[in-house]
């Protein structure tokens, strides 16, 4: 594999994974004082144009990748939503 590709699949394992602690301490606290709505909103979208972008290229690390983070930041979105 070149090291782009390396590079690429370590960036996404990342940011990607970043996600999981923030929605894991909200299930279990319940607490979404610190999460700002409009962050989360656009963060959000933000992922989900990723996502599209990624299906019109053909592109499936970029598909994958967005597709896990915007699930991830989809829970945190709707927990605070849910909890405020």
């Amino acid at each position: 594999m070149p090291l782009a590709d390396w590079i690429g699949a370590a960036a996404a394992t990342l940011t990607t994974a970043s996600f999981v602690p923030q929605v894991l301490h909200t299930l279990r606290t319940k607490d979404v004082s610190g999460i700002s709505l409009s962050m989360y909103s656009a963060f959000t979208l933000g992922v989900a144009l990723w996502l599209v972008y990624g299906l019109l290229l053909g592109a499936w690390p970029i598909v994958v990748a967005n597709a896990i983070t915007v699930s991830l930041a989809t829970c945190i979105l709707v927990m605070k939503l849910r909890y405020r």
